[in-house]
């Protein structure tokens, strides 16, 4: 991969440090602390599966981002809503501890925690759509449970969510 080789890696070995091998990324450098004793065919091996999710997580911090998350808002309005709903922001939010997503009908504001941006896109559209029919009914209603079942995966993505215990049943 060529990404791989464009990451700048800084190794700093010590001999306080015994067994684990630890990364930070200090700007654009990938510093890597590692046991002075490790050997470097080890270390090498280690180094590449640091790179590697450097780069993973890089791709998906773009594609969870506020914007992409808002396109895909968007998306799911057209689609399940026919574009009727408006909704003034759409973001990740980092204080959401209980919830995966909020929606305050009286601002149009929707917020996701950023835990989602972990999940497969069809769970993560389930929780749009779910935000979304907040905004025609701001409870659990049957009539509410209908809007979110115009998803065709509604279902499985609630038992996902249930197995990771974000959603009660």
């Amino acid at each position: 991969m060529e990404e791989l080789k464009q990451i700048d890696v800084r190794v700093i070995r010590s001999r306080k440090r015994v067994k684990s091998v630890a990364a930070c990324l200090n700007g654009n450098v990938l510093e890597v602390r590692a046991p002075l004793a490790l050997p470097q065919e080890e270390l090498d091996g280690i180094v590449e599966k640091f790179k590697r999710r450097l780069i993973r997580r890089r791709r998906t911090e773009h594609l969870n981002s506020d914007g992409a998350l808002a396109s895909r808002i968007d998306e799911l309005n057209k689609r399940y809503f026919d574009g009727k709903l408006q909704v003034s922001s759409v973001k990740y939010v980092f204080n959401q501890v209980k919830s995966i997503g909020s929606c305050t009908p009286k601002t149009r504001s929707i917020r996701i925690s950023q835990r989602a941006a972990e999940l497969p896109q069809w769970v993560v559209d389930y929780v749009l759509i779910h935000e979304l029919a907040h905004l025609i009914e701001a409870n659990h209603s049957k009539r509410f449970r209908a809007l979110v079942n115009k998803y065709p995966l509604a279902e499985r993505a609630r038992g996902y969510l249930m197995a990771l215990e974000i959603e009660e049943d």
